[in-house]
């Protein structure tokens, strides 16, 4: 099922934000450090605990979020809406359509959680991430 979900990016203090969000909603969490992922020997030890990707979810309800900003953060620039996609085709269409006149951040590639993904900021200055799991069950 396609549906828009909103990323939450945070200066350091994920954890703690999402968990709060956790215990508010009586929700799932799912938290990947950094430290746990193949990027980690690329990063610093002061960066090894910070998560690289957070998973809130209860029914439809879905919030993702991470420490892994590329900007400083200020009102306005630290939610990205997050498209998950039910085919490559459709990843490929929104992708192109979306960050048309905008500034592509990542080019849609085949990444290690299993997934075609790509990230872009529109001509409007909204950030958007693209995803595409090919494990997913139709």
């Amino acid at each position: 099922m396609t549906q828009i979900n909103a990323y939450l990016t945070f200066d350091g203090n994920c954890r703690e934000a999402m968990t709060f969000y956790q215990e508010c909603l009586d929700s799932e969490l799912y938290l990947q450090t950094v430290g746990e992922s193949p990027v980690a020997a690329q990063m610093t030890a002061e960066w090894q605990q910070k998560i690289l990707h957070a998973s809130l979810t209860k029914g439809n309800l879905v919030l993702m979020g991470s420490d892994m900003n590329r900007t400083s953060l200020i009102k306005g620039n630290s939610i990205t809406l997050s498209i998950n996609c039910s085919s490559e085709e459709e990843l490929t269409t929104f992708f192109t359509r979306l960050s048309a006149g905008g500034k592509i951040i990542d080019p849609i590639a085949d990444m290690f959680w299993g997934a075609k993904f790509g990230a872009f900021t529109d001509k409007f200055g909204i950030n958007w991430i693209v995803n595409y799991d090919k494990n997913q069950t139709l």
